[in-house]
């Protein structure tokens, strides 16, 4: 036993704290443990709560989950989308279809769009669908592996796709809270997932510098093979978001939809053949700066340079009567600035020229 009597550290803490023993924090009892923030009140509290259950209600009316892939179904499709990430690695595809994240590659087909980082001004109603032609088509395999199995499903009418998003996560991988752009689809939002099981939260809130996401307002579990087709208030009121921690194996999803018939989209770049070529534009004048005309005075770096203080001193040399000059300037170039101004002074023929280059002399 040690000196002090005690062997472990932690009865010693309690010794010292006797009054702490019982302590139990109180939590009421519908908020089965949870903290309470924010809320001033058990009632307040309660609302909030009541709140929520609401909100999670009127998500989950806008939420159909159906079973139609089977697992032999789902490894072929799971091989269709292996080939799509070769072929990427390769570089079989056009510019725009692929978009690679750190843990998270997307892939677009038959129309994509601009969002995120990717905008020119940031927010919602600002994506733009890409110019024709400017990703790849469907593959062929999506219209008869997973497009035709949804439509005799009736999931889905038949050609209500043409837009085919292929998401590709790697464990920890996420994508940060968002509502499909309005103005850029139709409703409802089809996806299929593969690979393994997952989930889908909404009414999420990201931070980042370290990545936190706050509680859901509806977590939705997500199976692997599982068709989740989202409409109403889940597609259009609130957020959706996959959270890092629910991807916890490698996981892909197809996401089926509609663009609008008025989509904005982005300005051709390029003109088509029968358009006339546009005038050049008058290439704009590039500013330089202006020089001086004076010629360089190759003796000029071995003069002291010349004081705002000497000029002042010489032009009151110049000025000013013998008698009345100030003696003992401080500056070393004042004695030959005055001196030279004062020979200059008894010269009347060069009295202005005088001042002149005394004034202009400066480096």
């Amino acid at each position: 036993m040690a000196a002090s009597g005690y062997t472990d550290l932690r009865e010693k803490l309690k010794s010292m704290t006797p009054h702490r023993d019982d302590y139990k924090p109180k939590v009421s009892d519908n908020s089965n443990g949870r903290k309470r923030k924010y809320h001033d009140s058990e009632e307040d509290y309660s609302d909030y709560e009541e709140q929520r259950e609401v909100e999670a209600q009127k998500v989950q009316d806008g939420i159909k989950q159906v079973n139609i892939f089977s697992s032999v179904d789902c490894a072929h499709i799971e091989a269709k989308i292996d080939d799509i990430v070769s072929k990427a690695e390769k570089g079989l595809y056009r510019e725009h279809t692929v978009d690679r994240a750190p843990l998270r590659n997307k892939y677009f087909f038959g129309e994509g769009y601009t969002y995120g980082a990717q905008l020119e001004k940031r927010g919602p109603g600002q994506e733009r669908l890409y110019s024709k032609g400017e990703v790849d088509d469907i593959p062929d395999w999506v219209h008869e592996l997973v497009i035709k199995k949804l439509v005799e499903s009736r999931v889905i009418p038949e050609g209500f796709v043409n837009s085919a998003v292929i998401n590709d996560y790697q464990p920890g991988g996420c994508i940060v809270s968002h509502v499909d752009p309005i103005h850029i689809f139709e409703r409802p939002i089809v996806s299929v997932s593969f690979f393994s099981d997952s989930a889908l939260c909404f009414g999420c809130k990201f931070q980042f510098k370290p990545i936190r996401v706050s509680e859901p307002v509806l977590f939705l579990p997500v199976r692997r093979g599982s068709v989740t087709v989202l409409s109403g208030y889940a597609a259009d009121e609130i957020t959706h978001c996959i959270r890092p921690q629910d991807i916890k194996e490698r996981r892909a999803v197809i996401i089926l939809r509609k663009t609008r018939s008025d989509a904005p989209r982005l300005e051709t770049k390029a003109l088509s053949a029968t358009d006339p070529p546009a005038a050049t534009p008058e290439r704009p004048r590039i500013l330089k700066p202006k020089r001086s005309h004076r010629k360089a005075d190759p003796d000029a770096a071995h003069r002291p340079r010349v004081l705002e203080m000497d000029k002042e001193e010489n032009r009151r040399a110049v000025i000013l009567p013998e008698n009345r000059r100030k003696r003992g300037s401080s500056s070393e170039n004042y004695w030959r600035r005055s001196h030279e101004a004062s020979d200059s002074y008894d010269d009347t023929d060069d009295n202005a020229n005088s001042a002149r280059k005394v004034k202009m002399r400066r480096h």
